[in-house]
């Protein structure tokens, strides 16, 4: 294919989808996610931003050292700082990216940046060129690029490609935009700036109004040839374009886009999967391409068509991206070595021996409770290991509640703190109530519970519960998960699962930290 047929796929879930409130990611989490996402042959990753914490920092430096079939990318503010730390974390990269940024709307440069319009180009042309003393591969953001004037846009687009920067991405910062009129201003600025042939034009719309995708996809119809999107559609506030959408409506509709991508669809289930899972926001049943009705057919004439003729009513074929092609069948008398195996195809990978064996222990846990295994719940018990790994300050040692109808229901538990078993009891309005103030009776954390959530990994009276529980404390958000057949179960090891975190050395939320 050639420059102008190939759409490059920028993905950002690691940094604008972590910017989600309570979707923040430790750095293995990042890194499990990363290494997903090269599987999925993701063109670009852009895996945080260096400078906003130790944390991100490592984050970046950890995928750039890993990933090598994906182009790794920092974000960098136009500031000598950002994009020196940038380039640090970079320096293992195969194929590194620095993405720096400014804004340039009138109401952004007057009122956040409190800066002219001369002096906002100024700093934009020093950036990029700062940049390409370190990498050769520089990417241009026009903040706020919708609501920017033409005039000024195309002088700046113009100064940074003549500094150096061969992607240039005009973002929807704030779902602002309308597909028609998006799309124009996208042709407008390439045929109005003089050495636009010299970039690569990119997208990153936001989904304010929920027309992310459209306006995504009506750039790419007027000459974006990048676009920079999430999976699950994930981002701060309503979220940021899908990449699954995105790639598959470009695939499903050869006939309307003149582009292909690299994407491998047969991962986009799978990753879509990791990254509800680690994030703790659940995939809405009737979510385009990943939710579960996606490939339903309720009504009885459309169940008939599709028996009769599956192009009746689906325009693609659910095992394309990976709908029922990744179920296991795996027992108590499985081996290790079948466990590891399906875990290697999976793309989960342990650290440690240790992790492994935690998470094999695990697995015959399960399999002692049901009878066959699928991907969705290895994905979920790996989860919960690698997460309580080396953290475990609280661990669940056994536990009985008992409900009855006109009593309080009632949770006596007993959890091992730092290797010391202690028994805690508590009533409460509901059976989680209850297990929850029992265990705030003993770690008196004095957190904010923020999101109780219970999704089933599988179909069936058998499944496992996931249970995600978000805490808040002074600024601090985590999630904890649990996994179990026993949903109260889950709901305890999930909460522990949080206290943990809580007691790790981590950052605030970036939306926290003024960033």
């Amino acid at each position: 294919m050639s420059a102008k047929e190939r759409l490059i796929i920028f993905d950002t879930t690691l940094r604008d989808g972590e910017q989600s409130p309570g979707a923040s990611m430790t750095r293995d989490e990042k890194l499990r996610i990363a290494r997903a996402l090269e599987k999925l042959r993701v063109d670009v990753i852009e895996a945080g931003f260096a400078i906003s914490s130790p944390g991100d920092f490592a984050a970046v430096k950890a995928i750039a050292d890993s990933v090598k079939d994906s182009t790794v990318c920092s974000l960098a503010r136009a500031v000598r700082p950002d994009i020196e730390r940038a380039a640090e974390a970079l320096k293992g990269a195969n194929s590194g990216r620095i993405h720096t940024f400014i804004a340039t709307s009138p109401i952004h440069m007057e009122y956040k940046l409190q800066m002219t319009p001369e002096q906002v180009l100024e700093q934009a042309v020093s950036a990029v060129r700062l940049a390409r003393n370190f990498v050769a591969d520089v990417e241009f953001s026009l903040e706020d690029g919708s609501r920017s004037e033409f005039g000024f846009m195309c002088r700046i687009i113009e100064a940074v490609i003549d500094a150096g920067a061969g992607t240039i991405n005009i973002p929807d910062t704030v779902g602002y935009g309308e597909p028609e009129e998006y799309g124009r201003m996208i042709r407008r600025v390439i045929e109005n700036v003089p050495n636009s042939d010299k970039a690569v034009f990119s997208v990153h719309c936001h989904n304010d109004l929920g027309l992310a995708v459209a306006n995504s996809l009506s750039a790419v119809l007027n000459g974006a040839r990048q676009v920079e999107c999430t999976i699950n559609g994930l981002g701060e506030r309503a979220g940021n374009a899908s990449l699954e959408e995105i790639v598959m409506a470009i695939r499903t509709r050869k006939d309307r886009f003149p582009v292909e991508t690299g994407i491998e669809i047969s991962h986009i289930v799978p990753t879509s999967r990791l990254v509800s899972s680690i994030t703790g926001f659940p995939v809405q049943p009737n979510k385009a391409i990943v939710g579960a009705n996606a490939f339903a057919h309720e009504s009885g004439i459309h169940q008939d068509g599709v028996l009769k003729h599956r192009e009746t009513y689906e325009i693609m074929r659910a095992q394309d991206v990976g709908w029922g092609a990744n179920r296991i069948v795996l027992g108590k008398l499985s081996g290790r070595a079948a466990f590891s195996s399906r875990l290697e195809e999976l793309g989960i990978t342990f650290d440690s021996k240790a992790e492994l064996a935690a998470a094999f222990g695990r697995f015959k846990e399960l399999a002692d409770k049901k009878r066959e295994i699928y991907d969705e719940d290895l994905q979920a018990l790996v989860s919960e290991v690698q997460m309580a790994e080396g953290q475990e300050k609280y661990s669940l040692v056994s536990m009985a509640v008992t409900t009855k109808t006109g009593r309080a229901p009632h949770a006596e538990i007993a959890i091992c703190v730092d290797g010391d078993n202690h028994q805690v009891s508590a009533d409460g309005d509901g059976p989680v109530d209850a297990i929850f103030k029992a265990i705030e009776t003993l770690a008196r954390s004095d957190t904010s519970l923020q999101l109780y959530s219970v999704n089933a990994v599988t179909e069936g009276t058998e499944a496992q519960g996931e249970v995600t529980v978000r805490l808040e404390k002074g600024g601090r958000i985590v999630n904890g998960q649990g996994a179990d057949t026993d949903v109260l179960v889950a709901s305890a090891r999930a909460y522990l699962n949080a206290l943990n975190l809580l007691t790790t050395p981590g950052r605030l939320h970036p939306q926290m930290e003024g960033v």
